[in-house]
């Protein structure tokens, strides 16, 4: 503050420091693993979520400029940012996509993924350490439906809906990591984009804090 910084200046340096750091820490996992696990997440400008260029051109210098290989960048699953995870998954950068409630949509992301590995491995690049996560949001979309059956009358179908969502979700994503597309990216080396089930945390109080955690379990 005293140097005159702008508070987007001041945000980054405390935001980059803390992902080096806690990257730092999850080194070891990291190695133990051989790069399966032991990765944090650092997103985008917001303010870029509509701006595939502009996601592309953010993510490379932010993955620069911590500079740790257990990173992931936070790209959001708009219509522009597919196009850039694609794009940043074949220059070798992790991503965490964020932001997909849709089927649809998560059909789309996993297709960048693969459309991005394809590009790489055509040009002659390494696959086995580039690493993404599809970040599947699960308890807003009971927030959003569950006003609506109550809007209808139907309190059974309460708190049940987002979990269905996720398991149609969970067998898309075994049905595309197993085809023949796949077969051929695996062969190269390549790691699956794991499904990561965000918002996993009740926002109604009448369901039990851990509703989501146990029915995705089971």
């Amino acid at each position: 503050v005293e140097a005159g910084e702008t508070p987007n200046a001041i945000y980054e340096a405390l935001a980059v420091g803390d992902i080096r750091r806690a990257a730092d820490l999850l080194q070891p996992v990291y190695e133990e693993t051989n790069g399966v696990d032991g990765y944090i997440s650092l997103e985008v400008n917001p303010l870029l979520a509509h701006d595939t260029e502009g996601t592309i051109r953010e993510a490379q210098r932010l993955f620069a400029l911590v500079g740790r290989p257990n990173v992931m960048i936070k790209v959001p699953a708009t219509p522009e940012g597919i196009p850039a995870i694609a794009t940043l998954i074949a220059g070798g950068i992790n991503i965490n996509v964020t932001l997909i409630f849709a089927l649809d949509k998560y059909r789309e992301v996993m297709d960048a993924y693969l459309a991005g590995l394809e590009k790489r491995l055509a040009v002659g690049g390494d696959l086995t350490r580039i690493a993404s996560v599809a970040s599947f949001f699960v308890s807003r979309v009971d927030s959003a439906v569950d006003k609506l059956l109550a809007a209808k009358g139907n309190t059974d179908l309460q708190g049940k809906v987002a979990i269905a969502n996720a398991k149609v979700a969970y067998a898309l994503f075994q049905t595309v990591f197993s085809g023949t597309r796949w077969a051929k990216l695996t062969e190269a080396g390549a790691r699956v984009q794991r499904p990561l089930w965000a918002s996993t945390g009740t926002k109604n109080p009448a369901y039990p804090d851990t509703h989501y955690v146990d029915t995705l379990i089971g």
